[in-house]
């Protein structure tokens, strides 16, 4: 178990500025932050303000690593535009029930102003932690909040809650599927029926292949001993290619499936660019990165502008941007040129990434 503290304070106003003394936002004890106005958003806070921010990661892995970094990397700007400091506690659960649920009761009891929620198991626990406290909650890579019952609508969330979707466009990864093979015939499901972000995205899936006339074939596995047991399943039920959601306990066992896949000449289709780093032919969907720096500016907006999360509405992306592993492509027998050539029409941008196992390692490469 990875469980760490990353602290981070943003410059402060000059000493000049007269401090005031403010109250937890939404009522957290000993926090320092203002509460909202109920209903709408309250007045900017002044200078000098300390926020105390604790945010919990579902598991270590590039997709959710990368929002967190580019959360606290803008806090740190925010903090250095705005005249305040973020104290930030990062810890991370690794998909452990129990140790998620401390994790909580220990930011509660550290009174801090805003939790944030990595994938949906962390912001589905932290709703139920804080809705008779009002704590502030800001979620990220929560797939379909209103499916699992976060939030009202995308619109107007309610309750203590908002954020960032990763929200899949299904049908566009089908459509990339047949466009760099028409004559593929059966289709692999790879997911863990675990993870409540695959529920919607699967159903699609089937939906569509259903709806062609495509055969398919489902396999599950809930952690990487039996994710690693589902790819050799697929292999020798000889599918054409396997479609995976942004699926983390997937995610985290790409490295170990990857060329299992590339052996039995068959390419992964993903619903996040960390997979194709991880290995995967093909991740397609949002910029983690962005959304990383988008959450960051929306936990600002409720603790410096004092907006309700009830009636800040929940950002989705553009789902255009498919991103092709260059080199798992070539082990594939696959030529880059025609792959892009056949992706283009049917996305906002092709990019290419080489195989490495975090984003930090690929930038040094």
């Amino acid at each position: 178990m990875k469980l760490y503290t990353m602290k981070r304070f943003a410059a402060l106003a000059a000493a000049s500025a007269l401090t005031l003394s403010l109250a937890a936002c939404g009522g957290a004890p000993g926090g320092s932050a203002a509460t909202p106005a109920p209903g709408g958003a309250g007045s900017p806070q002044p200078a000098e303000s300390t926020y105390k921010v604790g945010i919990c990661n579902y598991v270590d892995d590039a997709s959710l690593n990368q929002i967190v970094a580019n959360i606290q990397s803008r806090l740190e700007e925010i903090g250095a535009e705005r005249g305040v400091a973020f104290d930030i506690s990062y810890e991370n659960c690794n998909a452990d029930s129990a140790v998620m649920s401390q994790i909580i009761a220990n930011f509660m009891a550290d009174g801090v102003d805003l939790m944030v929620g990595m994938a949906t198991p962390v912001a589905v626990a932290m709703q139920a932690a804080t809705e008779d406290s009002g704590v502030p909650v800001v979620f990220s890579a929560v797939s379909d909040p209103v499916g699992v019952g976060l939030v009202d609508s995308l619109e107007a969330p309610g309750g203590n809650l908002t954020g960032t979707s990763d929200y899949l466009d299904t049908n566009s990864i089908m459509s990339l599927i047949f466009a760099a093979d028409p004559d593929a015939e059966k289709i692999g499901l790879l997911y863990d029926q675990g993870q409540d972000a695959s529920a919607a995205p699967i159903a699609h899936a089937k939906e569509y292949l259903d709806a062609h006339g495509i055969a398919y074939v489902e396999r599950t596995g809930t952690n990487n001993a039996e994710v690693l047991l589902a790819a050799d399943a697929l292999a020798a039920d000889g599918v054409d290619a396997i479609f995976t959601p942004t699926d983390n306990t997937i995610m985290t066992a790409e490295l170990s499936i990857y060329e299992t896949l590339i052996d039995a000449g068959i390419p992964h289709y993903t619903g996040a660019d960390s997979f194709a780093l991880n290995g995967a032919f093909l991740g397609y969907g949002v910029d983690y990165a962005n959304l990383g720096v988008e959450t960051a500016n929306m936990i600002a907006q409720v603790l410096v502008d004092g907006a309700d999360p009830a009636s800040t509405p929940v950002m989705t992306f553009d789902n255009g941007t498919a991103t092709v592993n260059t080199e798992t492509c070539e082990a594939l027998g696959l030529d880059y040129g025609q792959i892009e050539e056949a992706f283009a029409p049917l996305c906002t941008k092709v990019q290419s990434i080489v195989t490495a196992e975090s984003f930090d390692d690929l930038k040094t490469e």
